[in-house]
Parts: structure tokens; C-alpha cells; sequence
């Protein structure tokens, strides 16, 4: 390797290493010279790749790399002065050294190159775009590592307003029949924006609003004049109930008062509506006959929660007033909640993954959700 600027032989090694690739002149394969470098033509031949590849990643393709190696025939270039020419010759370079070294690829059936993962993996191969193929004959993942749970898929476009059928059972996992569901109530569109709207009415709603502060003419103190108007150097001040000293009012604090806002019955229905489709949807939605239990025991609720795939907090809807038993056996359970169906609402639906509904419990929402609205 033969620099464009001549330096002492201990300090080309230090000049090469330094230098930008546009300002060398490069002679590789040379017969009969010796390497500028004083650690041997292989770690020149390294430093020249690359220098030239950083240059030319983007022209050429990328291949596999093993040790480098020179190629038979000599190849001379000179990096002119002119930036486009340098470019080809630094191109052409690299390419000639990316070319030496590469592996040649096997030619398996058909004319098409065989990739080299082909020989090291002969049943499973990685193809373009990091795509995993296999023989026809072997499967590409085993048996062993994948679940058995079924995952469920829906068969049908969601939100059609079509009437659904729903298996009934009970607490013991019996077949009691089957229930029509009303597909304006159990499958309607689902719209997160109304849901929002319902959730934040439900919360504003229910909170208390019995916060207060005390004003200057509500807090305890003397009103008079702590000290003189002039001649003090202090600050002018007329009581000292104000809100700049310790202990006294504060300005603009809130008083009791109603958060509630108004919203639209209309909204509020299909609030309801979209909250009961998208347990459907999910196949979170149960009908049971009734939720009697043989006894006020906590052992019995637990054992038939853990009977439920997948669930975490159950929410349980009866028709009509609680069975004492049933409300006795859930009140030490925090992921148990029974409330009756003139109750259900759309948080609550939304803070228990698995709801549980009566037939009665169905009837009478469906009935509510047919009532019209009184304006």
C-alpha cells in the first residue's frame, strides 16, 4: 500500500490510520512489494475494507463476511480530485473486496441460490424479509411449546343490531337452556367517546362536594388595626385576619357546592347499551338461571369463581332484591360485587371483567332500555 504523501516508514502505519479515505491512493496486490504497514498486508487489507464499506453501505448489498482475502487479479485505483469520480472508484473498490470476501452460495433446485443458514439448518431456513419457512412435512414450531387454550374469534362483524343467543347456566356449570339477547341493547356499536361521557357524569355525580374554607369574615380575630398607618417603615396593613398572615382566610377557596352536570337520558341509555355489547363481544357476559347458594359460606363463592376462565372481579346482577345468603357469602370477597339490576351502571360494568346476569336481571334491563323517555 503505497500513500499519496510521503512520509517516514515508522510514521505510515500512524498517517493511514488517520487520514481520510478520499486522500489515499491505494495499489492492492502489488507483485514484489512490501505493505506500508509494519503489522502485514492483512491489517492493511482490513483498514482499506474498511474504510471503503463506511463509504459504500448503501451501493452495495450486504453479505457474509468470513476472514478476507484478496483477489487473484491485481486492482489499481486512484482517487482523483473530483468528488463523483471518487465515489465510483471508491464504489468499484469496495465492491471488488466485498466480491473476494463472500461465500459463494450453493445452487439448489431450480437455479435459486441456496441461503447459507441452508447448510447448518437443513429443515428450517431463514428466507427474505426474516420470514421462518419449513418442509411440508415438519412443523416450524413443537407441539409442546404452544398453548392449548382456544383463542375466540368472532365469526361476525360486531355492532349489526342483531339478536344473539346465549347459553343459560347456574353456579354448577348445569345446562339450564338457551336466551334470546335483544341486539339493540347487546350489540350495539361500540363508541369509547360516549362511554367517556357517561363515566365522568357517573363520577362528577357521586362526589360530595363538602369542602369549605373560611373567608376574612368568617375567621376568628381581632379587627383592629395591628399598628399605625405611617412612620412604622413596615408594610400598611388593617387586620390581620387576612390571607397573608398565619392563621388567617383564604381567598378564592372552595365552598361547598354540587359537581354534577347535566347529561342527556339518550346518552346515558347508550352508555349502558355500549358497556353490555362490549362484554358480549368479549365473551365476558354470563346468564345464569338464578344465584342461589346452598349457604352463607365464602368457600362456596370462591369455589365457583375459580371455575371461571380467566376472570378477576366478577360483578353479579340479580333481578330483584339480594338473597341474604348470597350477600352474606360475597361481603368478604373484594373481587365479588352483587347489586340488583335497577343498580347496574356503566362504571361499575367497566371495573369488573366477567358480569354475571340473571334471566330476570336481562329481562328487566332490556325492558328498561325499551321504556321511552319522559321529556
Amino acid at each position: 500500500m503505497v500513500m499519496s504523501i510521503h512520509h517516514p516508514p515508522w510514521k505510515q502505519w500512524r498517517r493511514l490510520s488517520s487520514a481520510p479515505s478520499w486522500a489515499l491512493k491505494t495499489e492492492v496486490g502489488k507483485q514484489g512489494g512490501e505493505p506500508s504497514s509494519p503489522r502485514g498486508p492483512g491489517v492493511a487489507c482490513f483498514v482499506l475494507r474498511r474504510r471503503l464499506t463506511r463509504a459504500s453501505l448503501s451501493l452495495c448489498p450486504r453479505l457474509p463476511s468470513p476472514q478476507p482475502a484478496f483477489p487473484p487479479a491485481a486492482a489499481t485505483t486512484a482517487l482523483s480530485p473530483h468528488p463523483s469520480r471518487s465515489m465510483r472508484a471508491l464504489a468499484h473498490a469496495a465492491s471488488l473486496l466485498r466480491r473476494a470476501t463472500a461465500c459463494t452460495p450453493q445452487v439448489g433446485a431450480g437455479g435459486r441460490d441456496v441461503p447459507l443458514l441452508a447448510k447448518i439448518f437443513p429443515n428450517v431456513y431463514c428466507s427474505r424479509y426474516s420470514t421462518l419457512s419449513a418442509p411440508a412435512n415438519e412443523v416450524l414450531i413443537p407441539p409442546e411449546l404452544l398453548s392449548s387454550k382456544a383463542v375466540w374469534t368472532p365469526d361476525r362483524e360486531l355492532g349489526q343490531y342483531e339478536d344473539l343467543v346465549a347459553r343459560v347456566t347456574n353456579f354448577h356449570s348445569e345446562d339450564k337452556g338457551f336466551m334470546v339477547l335483544d341486539g339493540d341493547v347487546f350489540d350495539v356499536p361500540i363508541r369509547k367517546d360516549i362511554v367517556h361521557r357517561v363515566v365522568r357524569w357517573q363520577l362528577a355525580k357521586r362526589q360530595q362536594g363538602t369542602h369549605s374554607t373560611k373567608t376574612i369574615s368568617e375567621v376568628s380575630g381581632t379587627g383592629r388595626k395591628p399598628y399605625k398607618q405611617k412612620g412604622t417603615g413596615r408594610a400598611r396593613h388593617g387586620t390581620l385576619r387576612g390571607c397573608q398572615f398565619r392563621g388567617g382566610a383564604t381567598m378564592h377557596g372552595p365552598k361547598p357546592r354540587s359537581h354534577a352536570h347535566k347529561l342527556p337520558k339518550k346518552v346515558r341509555r347508550l352508555g349502558l347499551k355500549i358497556a353490555l355489547s362490549a362484554r358480549t363481544a368479549e365473551g365476558k357476559l354470563c346468564i345464569f338461571e338464578d344465584l342461589e347458594v346452598p349457604s352463607h359460606k365464602t368457600k362456596n363463592i370462591v369455589q365457583y369463581i375459580k371455575q371461571m376462565d380467566d376472570t378477576k372481579k366478577v360483578l353479579l346482577v340479580d333481578g330483584g332484591d339480594i338473597d341474604k345468603k348470597l350477600k352474606l357469602a360475597t361481603q368478604n370477597l373484594h373481587y365479588v360485587n352483587v347489586i340488583p339490576s335497577v343498580g347496574l351502571n356503566v362504571y361499575s360494568i367497566l371495573q369488573h371483567d366477567t358480569l354475571v346476569m340473571t334471566r330476570d336481571a336481562v329481562n328487566r334491563i332490556v325492558e328498561r332500555m325499551h321504556t321511552p323517555i319522559n321529556r
